[in-house]
């Protein structure tokens, strides 16, 4: 992969000034998004004919706005220019169910992974945990790419989709939960080769800030001076979490896998994603251990600068999926096969049943000395689980995965799962297994439900939340 190096981006594209989201240009594409979504149906089209003619001008407006603001992104230069192109054909073949296949492919942040530069996104889409319509919506965004990353990632961490961005600004359907940016959510004719994955890790940080401070306080969890850190430094916790992150990613298409690790357009027991979600942040909790433990012994007189950093980071990433595990994760979301509140019960309950987090006099303490071969013991049980799975046949594997799950997590009393494999329909078809699963197969504990009551507000109050607003 080609890398961009920040000579070849002009100042304005790296620092913003004037700032982007107060240039006219913006305001006005801007706007223009918000006014056509209206007009929009799920598809992307515009369906009635009397709004037409309204849904041409907007889009002459959002093409006006592009060219005027292509200069300030020279390194877009190609994808903006396709992205007028795909406009203008759109209007001209009846506002139908868009295509913007063309520009889509033009688009290529990955190829510019330099700490500050920005990008223009235009496009149909939808926004994960946000609008399920491909609506127009428009963002601009800012690429976090820190020394230690780039060098974390050019040695023993190769991830040439990953790119870590922060929000600048944008249209409704990312004023939701919505931390990522994938180009499957586009419209387009047909599905590419994707090149790149964008993940916004300032929101990501700034959720986790607001609700692990609260957790904290009413726990009244001590926490250790570096977890502190992270919770009173923005910056920090964004560079965190694209360490955690970056690790994360690439795990999906590393280890002993049985299945395809996405999981795309398969019908599975959701807690099966949940094990796969939970693989990835403990292969990134054992990796950060061990860059921790190897720094560690090495005197602090010997480190580079770039080892200094990155062993801080290290020990900042076990704090992070710890914590946004246990706290964010658990109670975030409805209870209708939650897989992602169902890996931070799984977690808080692992730890606890290890007897290294104690929830003892209304005060959770957790054993800090202990607790890194504890969560790795976890990921191990895990990644057993799949190794054994490549020989067994697809049902055997559901069935184990839940095993796996239920020796720590108690299921619905209710539930035909808990029963065992003789009350499942296992002579029929695949999906009435998945079927039999209750929506809330693994209750909230007598902890969870009260903790909820406690912070559930405070989870609430992060939809739309970035690291702007909490700075």
């Amino acid at each position: 992969m080609s890398r961009l190096t920040a000579p070849q981006f002009t100042n304005a594209a790296i620092t913003g000034e004037p700032e982007v989201v107060e240039d006219a240009a913006w305001l006005a594409l801007k706007a223009a998004a918000i006014a056509l979504q209206a007009l929009q149906a799920k598809d992307g089209s515009v369906p009635a004919t009397k709004d037409h003619e309204r849904a041409a001008a907007l889009v002459a407006e959002l093409v006006a706005s592009v060219t005027a603001l292509a200069p300030r992104f020279p390194h877009d230069a190609s994808y903006l220019a396709a992205l007028v192109i795909d406009f203008d054909r759109w209007v001209a073949q009846g506002l139908g169910v868009p295509d913007f296949l063309d520009s889509l492919l033009e688009f290529n942040p990955a190829a510019c992974r330099v700490n500050g530069v920005r990008h223009l996104v235009v496009f149909p889409m939808f926004t994960q945990n946000g609008s399920a319509s491909r609506l127009v919506e428009a963002v601009l965004i800012e690429v976090i790419w820190p020394e230690f990353i780039a060098r974390l990632e050019a040695d023993d961490y190769s991830n040439r989709l990953f790119v870590p961005i922060r929000f600048l600004d944008f249209t409704p359907g990312y004023d939701t939960n919505s931390a990522v940016l994938f180009p499957e959510t586009v419209a387009t004719r047909s599905v590419p080769t994707f090149t790149w994955g964008a993940i916004f890790a300032d929101r990501e940080a700034a959720r986790f800030r607001r609700v692990v401070a609260a957790a904290a306080e009413v726990t009244r969890l001590e926490l250790p001076a570096d977890a502190a850190r992270l919770l009173s430094d923005q910056g920090l916790a964004e560079r965190t979490f694209v360490m955690w992150d970056l690790i994360h990613d690439r795990t999906h298409m590393r280890g002993d896998l049985p299945f395809d690790p996405f999981m795309i357009k398969q019908r599975m027991p959701y807690f099966l994603y949940t094990l796969e979600e939970l693989r990835c942040d403990l292969t990134a909790f054992r990796e950060a251990v061990s860059i921790d433990r190897r720094l560690s012994v090495i005197s602090h007189a010997v480190l580079s600068e770039n080892e200094a950093v990155l062993l801080e980071h290290a020990r900042l990433v076990q704090y992070a999926i710890i914590f946004d595990r246990i706290f964010r994760f658990a109670l975030s979301g409805s209870r209708v096969r939650n897989y992602d509140g169902l890996g931070g019960q799984l977690l808080f309950a692992w730890l606890h049943q290890h007897g290294v987090l104690h929830w003892t006099d209304t005060k959770l303490t957790i054993d800090w000395a202990d607790v890194a071969d504890v969560v790795i013991a976890l990921g191990a049980a895990i990644d057993d689980l799949y190794w054994r799975s490549i020989d067994r046949p697809k049902i055997a594997h559901w069935l184990a995965a839940y095993e796996l799950v239920t020796t720590t997590v108690t299921p619905n009393p209710a539930s035909v799962w808990a029963r065992g494999k003789d009350a499942l329909p296992l002579a029929g078809p695949a999906g009435g297994l998945t079927d039999a699963l209750m929506d809330d197969e693994f209750p909230l504990s007598m902890f969870y439900e009260a903790l909820s009551k406690k912070i559930g507000a405070v989870i609430l109050s992060t939809e739309g939340i970035t690291g702007n607003s909490e700075r």
